[in-house]
């Protein structure tokens, strides 16, 4: 929950109290406490909303270099065919031939 809706809701819930509580109306208030009321609300729902904003740096990714590798001197090939019994069949085995 954001900051300023939990301002909302506070101010609500307080508003909701005060509207309960039964008190006998007098005109001679004035406009004061509204003017002072109004101020207070205001000054408080600025101060929430001009927080400042901090933002972690962005990430920096480091690619390293690309290094060459020369291949092994070895490679794949088919070997000679052989009987292999299980399957009955002559198979061509792969074998490594390195020089």
């Amino acid at each position: 929950m954001t900051r300023m809706s939990k301002v909302c809701v506070t101010a609500g819930a307080i508003a909701m109290a005060a509207s309960a509580i039964p008190t006998p109306s007098q005109a001679d208030n004035g406009m004061a406490a509204g003017i002072i009321g109004g101020l207070a609300v205001g000054a408080l729902f600025g101060a929430a909303v001009a927080q400042p904003r901090y933002y972690a740096p962005p990430p920096v990714y480091v690619v390293p270099e690309p290094v060459y590798i020369a291949p092994p001197p070895c490679y794949w090939t088919y070997g000679r065919p052989v009987w292999d019994d299980w399957r009955g069949v002559w198979v061509r085995p792969r074998i490594q031939v390195c020089d």
